[in-house]
């Protein structure tokens, strides 16, 4: 239980620290503070009362439950599995590892959880019924989220027994797991880092089963009374008579579950960093310790997985960004970004290519305000689901807000006069600046922000023409993912159990939208009862260099707003109609993409994006002048071109820090490329081209940019 919902919550941080997990631990001791041992015992002897509290209510409760399973009558029961497979079992009995190893050790070994009609379940809980089984290792999905989930508890035992505070939240993330504590005396260290490794591996070679217990909310209310936070979360978020807990070794936790088999599982565990929290994202709140960890069944894929980290930072856009002198940081202004030149190029570059592509595809592009009254958020309805995000001020004994989104005020629009069937679809375009109140531990670079740009659009459009502007959209950002050479999934989010409006509408939309997926011929998978309250969506999920998912484009159909702004069209019959409005960006934020961009090229830019196209370096000063005509008439040609004149460089030490800079293309003249009009031409890689008229540079280049090739095109076949 705390897990799940944990899991939900803000990933607030105070002040991490750096520990990057691609680094291994040092074996050899240093003084405190210094990286090396914190000087704190192993584990604290005694442990706190409230571990032994725990286990004996445990035992007694436990006891009771296992005296009511063995008084259960079993009875003969199915067990369906994949291809068309059945075996005969008995209900309170036979258990999903059971049935695993009667088809083979290696199946029953190797498998992560069990999926019992489609619910995850421990492999040794009976089953209580026929039932469709499979079973799931840990490349899948959920049998990862369910071994980093264990995982966690693991941790928890682990900071229990070294830290003695009150365990929080624990839930598996999207990758590893973290858990959070609250400890009165004791500041988490990077220095605790080895003793917590050496308690998990001891917590994973005494192979300590998971067991699970239901039991009532007042039972667990005493079991938790050392706990403040576990009391809080029975009293506030349990809401039936009973819930689980599960137990590995020492530790008793609240949790939905399941779980792996035993703590064996787990072949290699590390801790990547720790950082201070709130509880439940509330800076009002209780100040906790987070410690953040990652976990793998085999040794070989936790060395793959530090390899694979030590390559993300070398890629990390905040790196890249600073090293190429792309944007900056302040805290005069935190979560905004500063552009620096080279970086506004890229920023802009962006923006004019969806704007192009907004042209052959019957966008048009408006500008809205940035402020506000609060009535139109109230009239949205943002005001009552995301008033904590908006930053909102009183001006005349009136309260207004900077805009978290665009599509409030284009529904303003869409009111502006009657509309008429002949307009539709109306598709508005806007890259108005958007403010949203992240809290300070939650900024990430450019990935999460408090100032940012969208490529937001919003189409008006009539219920029989979703399927059309839905094909439109994902023509349109197949259209920019293959130039930015991402790949991408799609998944269907269709209508979940609090959705808003008739069911009728739903069913059609749903129909439509599947069509169009169908129609546009890529592989889809279903998301059932996942998309939002107000319309069904399409997640596209894309794929970096380093194979990564990200998720920044938004199909989104929505019947809320048209209904809550009463917006209305003149239909062929003359009677007034509601539209649906579409909610659709490609880039997403153009401050994220640029952080997705930065790091899927390792800041080796194509040469149509990249701030730093060209440089033109003289072989010695007196061919300056030539050097600076050249860098001029490529400018003039829209070419970002620099020169380099430096006298204190060699030539050979020019060319190096041009191509450390990631100079697309190096241009070296002297005085046989004075007296021809011509350049000499290398890479950033090194490869050398050779001697070029400068009208052919130019027209290469133009190429280059109008095409937007990529960087292999551009670069090895000049």
């Amino acid at each position: 239980m705390a897990e799940e919902l944990g899991a939900q919550l803000k990933d607030v941080s105070l002040k991490a620290e750096k520990t990057p997990a691609a680094k291994g631990k040092k074996k050899d001791k240093k003084k405190d503070g210094d990286g090396g041992d914190s000087g704190a015992p192993l584990e604290l002897k005694p442990w706190p009362d409230y571990i032994q509290r725990r286990i004996e209510l445990w035992d007694k409760w436990k006891a009771e439950y296992d005296a009511e399973v063995a008084a259960k009558t079993p009875e003969p029961i199915k067990i369906k599995l994949p291809y068309g497979k059945e075996v005969d079992g008995e209900s309170w009995r036979t258990t999903p590892y059971q049935v695993a190893a009667g088809i083979s050790q290696g199946l029953a070994d190797n498998t992560v959880i069990a999926k019992v009609n489609g619910e995850v379940w421990d492999l040794d809980r009976p089953l209580e019924g026929d039932v469709d089984v499979l079973f799931l290792k840990f490349d899948d999905p959920d049998g990862q989220q369910v071994f980093w989930h264990s995982s966690a508890h693991m941790l928890g035992e682990a900071m229990e027994r070294h830290y003695g505070g009150c365990l929080c939240y624990g839930p598996p993330i999207e990758s590893g797991f973290y858990y959070d504590m609250a400890i009165e005396d004791r500041q988490v260290s990077s220095n605790d880092f080895n003793k917590l490794e050496t308690l998990t591996k001891s917590i994973a070679k005494d192979k300590q089963p998971f067991e699970r217990l239901e039991l009532t909310k007042e039972r667990l209310l005493e079991m938790f009374d050392y706990n403040e936070f576990k009391v809080r979360i029975l009293n506030e978020k349990v809401k039936t008579p009973t819930t689980t807990v599960y137990r590995c070794g020492p530790l008793i936790d609240l949790c939905r579950g399941p779980h792996v088999r035993h703590t064996g599982k787990v072949k290699a565990m590390t801790i990547t960093k720790n950082s201070s929290t709130y509880w439940e994202g509330n800076a009002n709140a209780e100040s906790l310790q987070r410690i953040y960890g990652i976990s793998f069944p085999d040794a070989k894929q936790m060395k793959e997985w530090k390899k694979f980290q030590e390559e993300a930072a070398k890629r990390d856009h905040r790196k890249i960004g600073k090293e190429q002198e792309l944007f900056m940081f302040h805290e005069e202004s935190p979560g905004s970004c500063f552009f620096f030149p080279k970086g506004a190029f890229i920023y802009n570059t962006l923006i004019e290519f969806i704007k192009s592509e907004y042209v052959k595809r019957g966008f048009q592009e408006v500008i809205t305000p940035n402020i506000y009254n609060s009535r139109l958020w109230k009239t949205s309805g943002h005001w009552q689901h995301y008033k904590d995000n908006i930053f909102a001020f009183d001006v005349e004994k009136e309260t207004y807000a900077l805009k978290p989104m665009n599509c409030p005020g284009h529904c303003l629009m869409f009111d502006n006069r009657p509309r008429s069937w002949r307009e539709l679809p109306y598709r508005m375009a806007d890259f108005g600046v958007l403010h949203r109140n992240e809290l300070s531990g939650a900024l990430s670079g450019l990935v999460r922000v408090r100032r940012f740009q969208q490529d937001d659009a919003h189409i008006f459009c009539a219920v029989e023409q979703i399927s059309t502007e839905i094909k439109s959209c994902l023509d349109f950002l197949s259209t920019v993912y293959t130039c930015f050479g991402f790949t991408f999934k799609l998944q269907l989010s269709t209508r979940p159990p609090d959705y808003m409006g008739e069911i009728e509408t739903w069913d059609n939309a749903e129909k439509q939208l599947s069509g169009a997926l169908d129609e546009f011929g890529q592989p889809w998978t279903l998301n059932p009862e996942d998309g939002a309250f107000y319309g069904p969506k399409i997640d596209i999920t894309i794929t970096d260099a380093l194979n990564r998912p990200h998720q920044c484009a938004t199909i989104q159909l929505d019947f809320q707003l048209p209904e809550r702004f009463n917006l209305l069209y003149n239909a062929p019959d003359g009677t007034e109609k509601r539209p649906v409005i579409v909610h659709r960006a490609i880039l997403g934020s153009v401050e994220r993409m640029i952080a997705v961009l930065t790091e899927n090229y390792g800041g080796k830019w194509p040469f149509w994006l990249s701030p730093r196209q060209a440089v033109v370096i003289p072989i010695v000063p007196a061919f300056d002048n030539y050097a600076a005509e050249v860098k001029q008439k490529l400018q003039g040609a829209g070419v970002q071109c620099d020169l380099d004149t430096d006298p204190g460089d060699t030539l050979n030490k020019k060319v190096r820090n041009a191509q450390l800079a990631q100079y697309n293309f190096i241009l070296v003249v002297g005085e046989k490329e004075q007296t021809n009009g011509t350049v000499n031409i290398r890479t950033r890689d090194n490869k050398v081209h050779g001697e070029h008229s400068t009208d052919a540079v130019i027209a290469r280049f133009k190429y280059f940019k109008d095409n937007k090739v990529t960087v292999e095109e551009s670069e090895n076949e000049f």
